[in-house]
């Protein structure tokens, strides 16, 4: 079973960067796409990254395109959602997750998901 844990969350201000990583373990993070959702309050969860087996093809929600980016380093067992220009609206509970995706060349769909880490809390103030 593949264990993923979310961390770098915290409190900026509008306009500010944060970095969130997901370490996994349990699994080799290669046989994996990988992809990052949100759940603001009193909303539902939404995927708004995600990344390919090998790192080659990504998928951005367009609420996010050009501020996030998303990456992987599988020897590592590691990945990155870089957030830049944040705003309000990006206030959320954000969660790593994995779905089995070896040799697809693109990234997985928001139902193709099956393992998820806690969450880590996202909080953007004026």
């Amino acid at each position: 079973q593949m264990l993923l844990v979310e961390s770098g969350g915290g409190q900026v201000q509008v306009g500010d960067s944060l970095t969130l990583s997901c370490a996994a373990s349990g699994r080799a993070l290669k046989n994996y796409g990988m992809g990052w959702f949100r759940q603001p309050p009193g909303k539902e969860r939404e995927l708004v990254a995600s990344i390919n087996w090998s790192g080659a093809t990504t998928f951005y929600a367009d609420s996010v395109k050009g501020r996030f980016t998303i990456s992987r380093d599988n020897s590592q067992n590691t990945v990155i959602l870089q957030m830049n220009s944040l705003k309000h609206d990006d206030t959320a509970v954000y969660y790593c997750a994995a779905g089995w995706g070896y040799g697809r060349s693109r990234p997985l769909a928001s139902d193709e998901f099956g393992a998820w880490g806690q969450g880590t809390q996202v909080t953007i103030t004026s």
